[in-house]
């Protein structure tokens, strides 16, 4: 029985900087396990979607994510900052 997370992505962005979001990086299985311990580690927070992880995983390393994809990154991006003011705040 596979496991629900066997598959894992991850961006960076940097406002200003970038013009969007890019994947850094993908993997399957103890890869994605990997990526997913980095992020723990550095309290970077994780999104489970499997439709958008799905769409994320068809991108290569490097890869601007596509314009349609703008609007749910956005979404999380927002939480991301919004989480990270919160944590400077305590």
């Amino acid at each position: 029985m596979k496991k629900e997370q066997d598959k894992a992505v991850a961006l960076k962005y940097e406002r200003g900087k970038d013009p969007a979001p890019r994947v850094t990086a993908k993997g399957r299985g103890v890869v994605a396990e990997k990526i997913l311990a980095i992020a723990r580690e550095n309290n970077i927070p994780v999104k489970q979607d499997k439709l958008l992880l799905d769409a994320l995983y068809k991108l290569d390393i490097n890869d601007e994510i596509p314009e349609e994809l703008y609007r749910v990154i956005a979404e999380i991006l927002a939480f991301v900052y919004r989480m990270n003011r919160a944590r400077a705040g305590a």
